[in-house]
C-alpha cells in the first residue's frame, strides 16, 4: 500500500511510519518542524522529508491511505488537498484499530501510571517470549520502536492516550481502540486546553468503559473515588478487577515484593509503582500468564527513562528525573524517595510548563503538593504565559500556592547556581518536569554536581 503521513515527525505517527514501511508499505510524509530522536530513526530509514514543510503536491490518487497527525492545523495544505482529491483519510489510532480488528486489544489508559504499567505487560511478555503487538508512548531497554504491528500476533497492548485524535476527529484517542482489558490507573485533572473541566475530563473515562467489548474486564486501583463514579454504571456483562497494593518491605533501599512465591527484590521503588505492578499481574493473568512466571520476570524490570529515573549518583547523594507534572504525580514521587531512603533530605525541583499547570484556573491545584520536600523549588519561564493564549499565572499566584517554604525561579541559571551551592550530603535530588527547565542538560548538572561533593 502506499501510505502518506501527513505530520510524520510525531513520536507516534514516526513510529508507525518505520513500522508500516518494515512491512512492505510504500511511505511518504511531511512536517513543519521534526525533533530528535524522531529525525535521526526516520533519517536511518529513508523516510526524513527533504525539506520541512507541507506540500501537497505529494498527494496524488495513487495514495491508498492519508494518516493524518495530532498537530496537523485544519487548514494545513497537505490535509486540504486529500480531502479535494477524495483520498482515504485516517489517524493513528484509527489505523492501529483497523490493523488489530481481530486480536485481544488490552488499552491502558489513566492520568498517571499508564506508560509505566503498559511498560511492565510488555517487559514480562517479551522476558516470556510471548508474542505481541504494541503502542506506548515511551523507548523502553530491549525495544526498538515504540510500536510494533505483526500479522501473527494475536494480542495488541496499547497505552490509551486520552488526548484528542486529530483536528478532524476530536474524540480521544482511547476511545477508537475498543478493548477487550481495560485499565484505568487512575484519574487526576489534566489537558485543560481539551477537556476544560474535571468533570467533563472524568467523562471521557466513563465513555471509555462503555466501549469495553461485550464480555470485557476493566481493571481498576479499589478505592479510587474517582473511578468508582465509573464502576458503579459499568455495563453488567463487564466483569471489574480492582488492584492493590501489594505486600513488601524495604530493606537498605532495595524493594522486596512478598508472594506466596517467594520474595523477588525489585529494581524499582515506590508504593505507586507497587500497585502498577499489581495491575500489570492482572493484565498479563488474562492474557494467560501466570503469576509466579509474572514476578520472576518482573523482578527484572528497571524502568522508564524519565520516570523516577537516576541521573547522577554518588556515595551520599543521587539525582532523579521524573516526568512527573501533575499535582498528585508530585506528591507521590516526593513521597516515594522518603519512603525508600528516610535517611536523606529531598530536595524537589519542579518546573511549571504544561497548557495546564500554567494556567491560572488549574494551578491551585498543586496547594501542598511540595510539603513532605525537605527543600523545594520551583521555576517557570514567563515567557511561555502567552503561549495558547492562556490565563497567564504570575510570580504571586505561585508563592500564593505552594507556600513560602519554597523557592521561587524564572532564570534556570539562577536556579542552577543556586543548587550548586547546596550541601548534598545524605540527599536526593528530584527534578520533576513533562519539559526541561529551558533546555538545561539536566543528566550533565547532576552528574557535575555529584562529581564535586
Amino acid at each position: 500500500m502506499r501510505i502518506h503521513f501527513i505530520a510524520i515527525g510525531g513520536a507516534a505517527m514516526h513510529n508507525l511510519a518505520v513500522a508500516l514501511q518494515e512491512k512492505g508499505d510504500i511511505i511518504t510524509g511531511s512536517d513543519d518542524e521534526i525533533k530528535e530522536p524522531s529525525r535521526s530513526r526516520l533519517a536511518a530509514h529513508g523516510l526524513l522529508p527533504e525539506k520541512m514543510g507541507w506540500f501537497p503536491e505529494k498527494l496524488n490518487n495513487e495514495i491508498d491511505i492519508v494518516i493524518l497527525g495530532m498537530h496537523a492545523r485544519p487548514d494545513n495544505p497537505e490535509l486540504l488537498e486529500a480531502k479535494r482529491l477524495g483520498l482515504k483519510i485516517c489517524s493513528f489510532p484509527e489505523y492501529l484499530f483497523q490493523q488489530t480488528r481481530d486480536k485481544m486489544r488490552v488499552v491502558i489508559s489513566g492520568s498517571h501510571g499508564k506508560t509505566t504499567i503498559t511498560a511492565m505487560v510488555l517487559h514480562v511478555l517479551h522476558k516470556l517470549n510471548i508474542p505481541f503487538d504494541y503502542l506506548i508512548g515511551a523507548q523502553m531497554e530491549g525495544f526498538d520502536a515504540m510500536l510494533s504491528l505483526n500479522e501473527e500476533t494475536r494480542v495488541a497492548i496499547f497505552e490509551g492516550d486520552e488526548y484528542l485524535t486529530s483536528v478532524i476527529d476530536q474524540r480521544p484517542k482511547f476511545h477508537i481502540y475498543q478493548p477487550h482489558i481495560a485499565v484505568i490507573s487512575g484519574i487526576e485533572w489534566d489537558h485543560i486546553d481539551a477537556f476544560p473541566t474535571f468533570e467533563n475530563y472524568i467523562e471521557q473515562f466513563s465513555t471509555f468503559s462503555q466501549m469495553i467489548e461485550r464480555n470485557g474486564k476493566l481493571i481498576y486501583p479499589e478505592g479510587d473515588e474517582n473511578i468508582q463514579q465509573i464502576t458503579e454504571n459499568i455495563r453488567e456483562d463487564i466483569t471489574d478487577m480492582p488492584y492493590h497494593t501489594p505486600e513488601y518491605t524495604i530493606e537498605s533501599g532495595v524493594t522486596i515484593l512478598k508472594t506466596k512465591y517467594g520474595d523477588f527484590p525489585l529494581q524499582i521503588f515506590g508504593e505507586h509503582n507497587m500497585q502498577n505492578i499489581d495491575a500489570a499481574r492482572l493484565v498479563c493473568r488474562q492474557i494467560g500468564v501466570k503469576d509466579a512466571d509474572f514476578y520472576e520476570s518482573i523482578a527484572t524490570f528497571k524502568g522508564l527513562a524519565g520516570r523516577m529515573e537516576r541521573i547522577a549518583n554518588n556515595t551520599h547523594a543521587s539525582a532523579y528525573f521524573d516526568r512527573a507534572h501533575t499535582p498528585d504525580n508530585v506528591k507521590v514521587s516526593i513521597h516515594a524517595l522518603k519512603t525508600q531512603f528516610p535517611d536523606r533530605k529531598v530536595i524537589a525541583c519542579l518546573e511549571l510548563c504544561s497548557f495546564s499547570n500554567l494556567s491560572s484556573g488549574y494551578l491551585p491545584q498543586y496547594t501542598q503538593t511540595l510539603k513532605e520536600a525537605d527543600l523545594a523549588f520551583v521555576y517557570f519561564n514567563p515567557n511561555l504565559n502567552s503561549y495558547k493564549r492562556r490565563s497567564p499565572i504570575s510570580e504571586e499566584m505561585v508563592k500564593e500556592v505552594f507556600g513560602e517554604e519554597i523557592t521561587l525561579f524564572t532564570n534556570n541559571i539562577k536556579l542552577l547556581d543556586r543548587l550548586s551551592e547546596e550541601n548534598l550530603q545524605d540527599a536526593n535530588l528530584l527534578f520533576m518536569t513533562s519539559g526541561s527547565f529551558s533546555g538545561i542538560n539536566l543528566v550533565a548538572f547532576a552528574q557535575n554536581l555529584l562529581k564535586k561533593g
